[in-house]
């Protein structure tokens, strides 16, 4: 049985989900509950059972779609020995956070964190089992079961210097319960985040809808608290996507 990406559309809304022939429970799961623990697990586990050999799973496209996005954002730090702090957030099982580890000149930690612990042990075994090496010998790659909601438990206030998040929003925003988690994880990434760190989203909602989101989440008591802009990615089978950039701001 096949894995394939499925596109749903309701409401005017272009909701990408997993669907997995013949298990129509598990596609209603993924559409509705996005923002659950126990449906990632299902998933992870679900694909992992019906192959022997372990693939990636990406969401929306590759590290190579983006590479140009992100790359140039990872410059050198005040103190030139300090690792530069990477986060991929709801990093799945997708190749994108050992990309930047294998990819980036700088030395970079990049810590892969999601909430299913069935996707972080099979991110761990992968990298173990390739022995995948670092473009810098001093890089660190890292996995982490975490709630993205509670990003304060594993980052201090101002010491990330990049979060990627590739459809991890996307799937909050579309689930019935997520909305509001959705804004609560973009308020935990402003607080962790270094005044000249960034947050990129990767997503294919257009930006006269997700720019207002991201502005009016980014208030704190009617002050702005970040700098929002857009740059589109690109087309991919017929579908736009867009890579926003969230800049924190001082706050006075």
């Amino acid at each position: 049985m096949s894995v394939f990406l499925k596109c749903v559309t309701r409401s005017g809304k272009r909701i990408v989900a997993a669907s997995v022939r013949h298990h129509s429970s598990l596609t209603t799961e993924l559409i509705e509950n996005m923002d659950k623990k126990a449906t990632w697990d299902r998933f992870y586990a679900e694909s992992s059972s019906r192959t022997s050999t372990f693939k990636h799973f990406e969401w929306f496209f590759g590290f190579e779609a983006v590479r140009d996005f992100i790359m140039p954002l990872l410059h050198t730090k005040a103190q030139p020995d300090a690792l530069l702090q990477v986060l991929d957030m709801g990093c799945g099982t997708s190749a994108l956070g050992p990309c930047i580890y294998r990819h980036s000149p700088l030395p970079v930690r990049v810590t892969c964190a999601d909430i299913s612990p069935v996707a972080v042990r099979l991110m761990q075994e992968d990298v173990q089992a390739k022995a995948v090496q670092p473009h810098n010998l001093s890089s660190q790659l890292d996995f982490i079961e975490l709630d993205c909601t509670q990003l304060h438990k594993h980052c201090g206030s101002s010491s990330v210097d990049l979060i990627v998040d590739k459809g991890t929003t996307d799937a909050l925003l579309r689930s019935k319960e997520g909305k509001g988690k959705a804004g609560l994880v973009l308020k935990q990434c402003l607080k962790v985040l270094r005044s000249s760190g960034s947050l990129l989203q990767f997503s294919d909602e257009d930006p006269d809808a997700r720019l207002l989101w991201l502005e009016a989440e980014a208030r704190e008591e009617g002050v702005m608290a970040a700098d929002v802009g857009v740059q589109e990615v690109g087309e991919l089978r017929g579908v736009c996507y867009y890579c926003y950039q969230v800049t924190p701001r001082p706050m006075v």
